[in-house]
């Protein structure tokens, strides 16, 4: 196996100490340690991918593996944030906060499914469709998004800071869920060909 699988593999093993970390509330500064976690875990994604494109390490596994460990390990966070809802709530008070977080989520984990079908589909007819850079910076925000909200649900004790960086978080996932859905649709319809009829 090499280096850049490697990489990535590491990243699939840093999910469940995430989680982890993230549910053991006797941790000292949970949160704040989850944050840290996610961030290494999320940074491997640029490195793994730089050392194969660079050194011509592109293989089929990694071809597997690697969007599979960024899905999973960014929708483990979505789903772990709004389990403890604490950790959207510490700026902005109320329901509707849990609400707007959740139909983000909901949107989010839906494009990636719908987008995942789509490419099986594809692959099944031989094509081989290419990540957009729509979504590269819409995965960028989600990164952003979930540091920020677990920073800000643990930051030491410091009110202002916290405060802040929560705000940042839900303007980012605010702004990764609209990017999540343009890139989606524009996906589907630059690549629609995938679903046109071939005649036997």
């Amino acid at each position: 196996m090499n280096l850049p699988n490697r990489i990535t593999l590491s990243r699939i093993c840093l999910i469940p100490v995430f989680a982890a970390v993230f549910l053991i509330g006797a941790i000292p500064a949970n949160y704040f340690i989850a944050a840290v976690v996610f961030v290494a875990a999320a940074c491997t994604d640029f490195v793994d991918g730089h050392i194969a494109r660079k050194r011509g390490l592109v293989t089929n596994l990694g071809k597997f593996l690697d969007p599979i460990a960024d899905k999973v390990l960014v929708s483990t966070a979505l789903i772990l944030l709004l389990v403890r809802h604490e950790t959207l709530t510490v700026l902005w008070q109320g329901d509707w906060v849990i609400v707007c977080a959740g139909i983000c989520v909901a949107v989010i984990l839906a494009r990636e499914l719908i987008v995942s079908g789509f490419r099986m589909v594809a692959a099944s007819t031989g094509l081989v469709l290419a990540a957009d850079k729509i979504g590269k910076v819409k995965t960028t925000f989600q990164d952003i998004a979930i540091a920020m909200l677990l920073l800000g649900a643990d930051f030491f004790g410091v009110q202002a800071a916290s405060e802040v960086m929560n705000a940042v978080g839900l303007v980012c996932l605010a702004v990764a869920t609209l990017l999540t859905i343009w890139s989606g649709v524009n996906y589907i319809v630059k690549n629609r060909a995938v679903f046109a009829e071939t005649k036997e």
